[in-house]
């Protein structure tokens, strides 16, 4: 008699995980909002790419790494520079980019 059982519970088990489960769409139609589409972040990045090309060569390399999310080590390896150089350079490249973007 346990046997029975235990194999009843386990083909209904199998037989649960087998079908997909679905939700109608309209019930989550209510907690769609709309919203209005904001291109701030889209001006800023364009804003930033455009004072990036006024930097030079290095620099611009500099800034393209470290927005990779590179570490210092990498960058200083990648340019043939120090890793404090390059985050000297860094330094003097992030104030380019405000005085650029903020003038």
């Amino acid at each position: 008699m346990y046997r029975v059982a235990l194999n009843t519970a386990i083909s209904l088990y199998r037989k649960s995980t087998r079908t997909l489960k679905t939700e109608d769409f309209s019930d989550f139609a209510y907690r769609i909002k709309a919203t209005d589409y904001d291109d701030t972040e889209e001006r800023q990045l364009a804003a930033l790419y455009k004072a990036i090309h006024h930097l030079n060569d290095i620099e611009k390399a500099l800034i393209f790494l470290y927005l990779e999310d590179k570490p210092y080590k990498e960058i200083a390896d990648t340019l043939g520079i120090s890793s404090v150089n390059a985050r000297v350079k860094m330094n003097r490249a992030k104030e380019k980019l405000k005085n650029i973007l903020n003038p």
